[in-house]
């Protein structure tokens, strides 16, 4: 298990966690109030769906304020209940029955084709990014848009770094098929 870091932000979390546990309820405003757009972002992500996203996030705070008792601080309040939409949008997903491309059947490229610097290899990337299903759009964009470690989003995505490392390997290769692909049309 991971050395649990407190700095000033999860001490002020873990005394507001507390009075909510000893029945001050209307203290978990300040949580929706801290984080309720960060959610509704992460969640949009991974929801083409502006209102499923809305739900999804409004979910995992219920689901949070359920489960408070059972937060151990292994992270940030907001990681959490990220990880808790994370999987509630999967759901939601899997629901409406999208399919996912298998990873393994894409060939391999050279990773320095995307270092060209023309705005419409930029804007071919933009749009194979935005053909990749839900779950990869979200780990490029937590990775390389929020800049966030993969062990945070291992954690949120209830999976191993090293996994999200290949994965995130994988998916630059399929950018690249398909920005191919979207070239020669």
């Amino acid at each position: 298990m991971s050395e649990i870091i407190i700095d000033d932000q999860t001490d002020n979390e873990q005394q507001r966690i507390g009075r909510i546990l000893d029945g001050k309820h209307e203290e978990y405003a300040w949580f929706v109030n801290t984080y309720s757009q960060r959610v509704l972002h992460f969640t949009s992500q991974m929801l083409p769906d502006a209102e499923d996203a809305r739900e999804v996030s409004q979910d995992a705070f219920v689901k949070a304020f359920r489960s408070l008792a059972s937060f151990r601080f292994q992270s940030s309040f907001c990681t959490w209940v990220c990880r808790i939409a994370y999987r509630e949008s999967i759901n939601r997903l899997r629901r409406k029955q999208l399919h996912y491309v298998d990873l393994a059947d894409i060939p391999a490229v050279a990773d320095d084709e995307l270092s060209t610097g023309k705005e419409e290899r930029i804007a071919l990337m933009e749009e194979a990014i935005d053909d990749l299903p839900p779950d990869e759009r979200l780990l490029l964009h937590l990775y390389y848009y929020e800049d966030r470690p993969l062990r945070e989003i291992a954690y949120i995505m209830d999976a191993e770094s090293n996994t999200l490392a290949s994965r995130l390997h994988r998916i630059r290769k399929k950018l690249l098929q398909l920005i191919k692909q979207k070239d020669n049309e």
